[in-house]
């Protein structure tokens, strides 16, 4: 199980980055909502322990934000408040539970292992085509073997276009897919993406154009 604490108190952040090592949990540590989102957008996490009074983007933004990238990280937000209204107030924001300050790491560790086992039972499937293997669960792409960092618009990219098993995508349907309804119909955003894709997967490139129509997964087969 790999975490992701967002917390601004130095001090609380190592103590639980270390006690979660010790029960052999992986911990990265995110001191602002900035930091937090870039390490988001390049690893996978399976948790994400979140204090919502973090130096901005706030902890809640930080949690709109997870929500709405659809990749279904669970949250455990940390706050100081204990009314309940504040606890509604972030379950209305997606959190999956709730931990109020001060707390036993013993409680915090049950907690994250209850939630990665709730996640585990609506894992969904990992895909394998032309030498890619994509986990949607744990966000990881690799080819022949080798661990390929993405960004999360280039994971969804890929996600779409491995879904497909080699039918042809087009720009106008990634659009839709990979981004938000807001998006410019005439925006550049899939091309710069798909070079930069290829590009990280590396050669022979595996994502083939198709000129006038899209793009596929090169399957070899013609």
């Amino acid at each position: 199980m790999r975490v992701l604490i967002v917390e601004d108190e130095p001090h609380l952040a190592q103590a639980v980055r270390d006690g979660l090592r010790l029960a052999a949990i992986a911990a990265d540590v995110a001191g602002d909502g900035r930091t937090a989102l870039e390490l988001l957008d390049v690893n996978a996490y399976d948790l994400l322990v979140l204090d919502r009074d973090i130096p901005g983007p706030s902890g809640d933004e930080v949690a709109r934000r997870v929500v709405a990238s659809g990749r279904g990280t669970p949250i455990l937000m940390l706050t100081a408040a204990d009314r309940i209204d504040d606890k509604a107030s972030g379950f209305e924001l997606g959190a999956d539970d709730y931990l109020t300050k001060p707390f036993e790491l013993r409680e915090l560790v049950l907690r994250l292992r209850a939630l990665d086992r709730r996640r585990a039972h609506a894992r969904p499937p990992v895909h394998e085509i032309a030498g890619l293997r994509l986990d949607p669960f744990r966000r990881e792409v690799f080819r022949d073997g080798r661990l390929v960092p993405l960004t999360r618009k280039q994971f969804a990219v890929l996600e779409v276009l491995v879904a497909a098993r080699g039918g042809v995508i087009s720009a106008e349907e990634l659009l839709e897919r990979a981004w938000d309804e807001h998006a410019d119909p005439f925006t550049n955003a899939v091309r710069i993406t798909v070079s930069a894709l290829r590009k990280r997967l590396g050669q022979p490139w595996v994502i083939t154009t198709v000129p006038g129509v899209g793009y596929r997964i090169d399957t070899g087969g013609g």
